[in-house]
């Protein structure tokens, strides 16, 4: 006996078939997101890091730091865990300077240091504590309008508004709000 099918049987399994490739070919377009702009994205990074400035072959100063972000617009660099070690002319460790975040104007070469600044010289003991200050690198000048607090081994000052060579030996409080002097140990 001959089986075939009929033309109903036919006609289901035509239109199974036309369902199933109409189906497959229907072409899904992904979402995109258009509102990130480019200028939040950093151009490079890098952990671990660390940044030399120089001056004619010298060494002024080399910055450390666990993660930067190196942005193209403002052309500069965000800095997180910031430790700067600045050099003399005869390429000695003058003092060091250490922050939880920083930044870098690439176009001045200033250097901000932000959250928990900590600045010791590392000759004399002095120690520059603040929230925030800026190298400038034209005149190598530490500077800040922010409350600072200066520990010596003789006093301790406090105030507003701060001036200090990068070695931290000639500095300017300039709204002095509290001094003290510490009793020397016999």
């Amino acid at each position: 006996m001959k089986i075939f099918p009929s033309t109903a049987y036919y006609f289901i399994l035509t239109s199974l078939l036309a369902a199933l490739i109409s189906c497959s070919s229907e072409k899904v377009k992904p979402v995109v997101d258009y509102t990130i702009e480019d200028t939040h994205i950093p151009v490079q990074e890098s952990w671990n890091s660390q940044i030399i400035f120089s001056e004619n072959g010298a060494v002024k100063a080399k910055l450390y730091s666990d993660h930067i972000r190196m942005y193209n617009e403002p052309r500069e660099k965000l800095l997180t865990t910031v430790k700067i070690d600045f050099y003399n002319s005869q390429g000695q460790p003058r003092s060091k300077l250490t922050s939880k975040r920083g930044r870098v104007d690439d176009i001045t070469e200033n250097m901000y240091a932000i959250d928990s600044v900590v600045a010791v010289n590392d000759s004399s003991g002095i120690q520059l504590e603040t929230d925030e200050l800026m190298w400038r690198k034209k005149d190598e000048k530490i500077v800040t309008d922010k409350f600072v607090r200066i520990t010596t081994e003789d006093e301790i000052i406090e105030g507003y508004g701060f001036e200090s060579d990068q070695s931290l030996r000639n500095y300017i409080i300039y709204d002095i709000t509290y001094q003290t002097t510490m009793k020397k140990k016999n």
